[in-house]
């Protein structure tokens, strides 16, 4: 009895052995293939951050691809993505500032309101010019500030002209390029919510579709020349 007692404990232990054995190898071969997953998972996510374009906060796509190298003499500049250097669409003088924050009086309405924009007083019929180079993007009547015409540049800008005459410059429709200087049309009365202003160019900029000042895409010469420009007054006591 005791031989046999200790022959069924005997194979009772063996047979434990191989269990834990069994579970020990299961446990592993687990491990092992949970290890090789994470690692292909990882490679992937690596390749792909790599090759795909990133967003960065200011709204620019980026990739984080390494570039190649450039050849010598090769332009790595991206004109595209810059604001250009921009002239005055108008000889005149700043009147009306731009003003999201603190509202201005507006003569005809009679109240306070925002203004989006720089009005430029100037002489009735003044020519009014691109500021830049660009494309025109849209030409439209509003109702209540007359004939537009708004111009798309590089750097995500548009430039809006209103207050215009009705009679634009010849051949200016939408779709063409235009030149820094080129003729868009003249200053009108088109504008009825400014109807009770002196003459003047209303002009808008917004930089990826956000309102901006006009005055600051502007150099320090156009600015001296909008801050005490009497040309146009000349021009009109002639």
């Amino acid at each position: 009895m005791w031989k046999k007692w200790k022959e069924s404990k005997l194979c009772r232990k063996l047979k434990q052995v191989k269990i834990n054995r069994v579970v020990y190898l299961s446990a592993v071969v687990i491990l092992l293939a949970l290890a090789v997953v994470l690692a292909i998972t990882a490679a992937t996510n690596r390749a792909k951050r790599t090759e795909e374009p990133t967003q960065t906060p200011g709204g620019i796509t980026t990739s984080t691809t390494e570039p190649s190298p450039s050849a010598p003499g090769d332009n790595n500049d991206q004109p595209s993505a810059l604001i250009p250097e921009m002239s005055a669409p108008v000889s005149g003088k700043l009147s009306k500032a731009h003003s999201v924050d603190v509202q201005v009086f507006s003569e005809t309405m009679k109240d306070y309101r925002v203004h989006l924009g720089i009005d430029i007083h100037t002489e009735a019929n003044a020519q009014v010019f691109a500021v830049a180079d660009g494309k025109v993007s849209k030409i439209w009547q509003d109702p209540m500030m007359g004939w537009c015409v708004a111009l798309s540049h590089s750097g995500e800008c548009v430039t809006v002209y209103k207050n215009l005459a009705k009679e634009l410059a010849e051949g200016l429709i939408e779709g063409i390029a235009v030149k820094k200087g080129q003729l868009l049309g003249q200053v009108g009365d088109t504008a009825l919510m400014e109807i009770a202003d002196e003459p003047h160019l209303h002009m808008e900029m917004t930089v990826k579709g956000l309102q901006v000042d006009p005055m600051d895409y502007f150099s320090q010469a156009v600015i001296a020349s909008l801050s005490k420009d009497t040309a146009f007054e000349e021009e009109a006591g002639k």
